[in-house]
């Protein structure tokens, strides 16, 4: 599947954005040099004809988007959470892209749901809305439960969602391979192992029995968080294809005149969206991994109710423990100390000088310390980044991928709800309070229980484990001996008595 033929698909990319005038804008928008920007629409201004016309009434990048598919759909909710990045314009024009696409009819859904559930939907439901909401994967139908009369939002996959995905997927894959080839210094990178654990992630989002866990699992975490709220599933409405769960009355959270008009107090709305993903992930180790707008709405309490759990990440927690001391290096501006838990971890290579990166580190970190969110340029910021790690030769963890772009994500819609937010002094009580449970003497008492705990599993089995090691260690196990190969000369012959055969045998059909 990922081969050249992928190569078809990557021109129709490129001619859908310049035929939309996408193209334009994201030159413009990433500040592509000059000459960069002349060449590459010189190529692919002649074929632009090949490319999808897409929805003419919708602004360039949503329609060229739009036009191209879910996975590029995707892409484009991720950069509308950052207009620092690409501009206030751009990211108003992609927050379409978070609830408000195109949706199916309401007869395919209402077909899905009754092949999904094996029922009549009358059955099951006394109502069954048209579309309230559709995103790149799903669309959502405001229904009543016939038994209860419950009030809930069923979930239905669009229809040929999966074969969308693996064609896209399978190009990314030849784009990675391609980069690899042509440009050997991104290699320590990883785009392929960053594709598979994107394709990873997406396939798991197509099967809504696995959203369903996952929801359910992240509500027990979450039940006793203050301020936040996810609903409830339910399971005998809910299949493959199909999920129910409880409907929530709400304002979006990118309506920002909606919520100054219900009252609420955007700046503490800010500090809990950004304080409760800390939590998330450095307490529990998971952690919604799509908290766009999109999937975010503030209840008429000011509560932060969540949606969409199709993206959940994990995180071990040594990981979460070296992710919340590089947090805490940084916020009490202890360079030398993040530098060393990178070192520790593997992260840098050991051969690199730790004092460099230490001085690196403060080159990121004290031109944002004490600002607020307004006067930080997180493109110029995620720049120097990238340049600082590919100095110091660090290779890009696939386990951190999600962590690192849903953190830009919250930082995103955090920053939205109040522009002047700071954002260390709002992340600094909550890595302060999990340093002191994780990383102190607490923390020790409790690895070393269970330590013991795991030892004394296998204590009937440690006498003749022991006994085992020291047989292998007192009579080594004899090497192998040499594979049998035949002389030079003989594999010639063979390769000669093989070749002689298959041209007696064209000869003889």
């Amino acid at each position: 599947m990922r081969g050249p033929h992928n190569i078809w698909r990557l021109m129709r990319t490129g001619a859908t954005l310049e035929r939309t005038g996408a193209m334009r804008i994201i030159m413009q928008a990433l500040d592509v040099p000059p000459l960069v920007r002349m060449t590459f629409r010189t190529l692919v201004w002649p074929i632009q004809w090949l490319g999808y016309r897409g929805d003419a009434t919708q602004p360039p990048l949503t329609r060229a988007l739009q036009a191209l598919g879910p996975a590029y759909i995707k892409f484009g909710q991720i950069l509308s959470t950052r207009p620092d990045v690409v501009g206030d314009e751009l990211a108003m024009q992609l927050k379409v892209l978070q609830d408000r696409l195109p949706p199916f009819p309401v007869s395919e859904a209402k077909r899905e749901v009754e092949r999904e559930l094996g029922r009549p939907v009358a059955q099951m439901f006394a109502s069954f809305s048209e579309p309230v909401a559709a995103a790149s994967i799903a669309q959502v139908h405001k229904a009543t439960v016939a038994e209860t009369g419950e009030e809930v939002a069923v979930k239905v996959l669009r229809p040929g969602i999966e074969r969308a995905f693996r064609t896209d997927i399978d190009a990314f894959y030849f784009i990675a391979r391609t980069v690899e080839i042509l440009s050997p210094s991104s290699r320590r990178l990883r785009p392929m192992d960053v594709i598979e654990h994107f394709e990873g992630v997406v396939m798991g989002e197509l099967d809504l029995r696995l959203e369903s866990s996952a929801a359910a699992e992240f509500g027990e975490n979450t039940a006793s968080d203050a301020g936040f709220d996810v609903p409830k599933i339910k399971w005998d409405l809910s299949a493959r294809r199909v999920m129910t769960l409880g409907w929530v009355e709400g304002l979006s959270a990118a309506d920002i005149t909606a919520i100054d008009a219900a009252g609420h107090d955007r700046k503490a709305l800010a500090a809990r969206v950004l304080q409760l993903f800390l939590n998330h992930a450095l307490r529990d180790g998971l952690f919604h991994g799509d908290m766009h707008q999109g999937n975010l709405k503030i209840a008429a309490n000011g509560d932060i109710v969540a949606y969409d759990f199709g993206i959940m990440g994990r995180i071990d927690e040594y990981t979460r423990r070296v992710y919340a001391e590089i947090l805490f290096g940084f916020i009490r501006r202890d360079y030398k100390r993040v530098a060393e838990v990178h070192f520790e971890a593997g992260y840098v290579p050991a051969d690199r000088d730790v004092d460099d990166f230490a001085r690196a580190l403060r080159a990121v970190g004290e031109p944002i310390f004490g600002m607020d969110a307004s006067r930080i340029s997180m493109a110029r910021l995620l720049n120097y980044l990238f340049e600082v790690t590919e100095r110091f030769g660090m290779e890009t963890r696939t386990e951190l991928i999600l962590l690192q772009r849903t953190m830009v994500v919250v930082e995103g819609v955090a920053r939205t709800l109040d522009p002047n937010m700071n954002l260390w002094n709002d992340a600094r009580p909550v890595v302060e309070n999990y340093i002191k449970e994780s990383i102190g003497p607490k923390a020790l008492a409790r690895d070393l229980v269970r330590t013991a705990r795991i030892l004394s599993r296998f204590g009937p089995r440690l006498p003749e484990m022991a006994q085992a090691a020291l047989i292998r260690t007192t009579n080594p196990p004899a090497p192998p001996p040499p594979p049998r190969t035949l002389p030079r000369l003989g594999w010639m012959a063979v390769g000669g008595g093989v070749a002689t055969a298959l041209i007696w045998l064209g000869q003889a059909l």
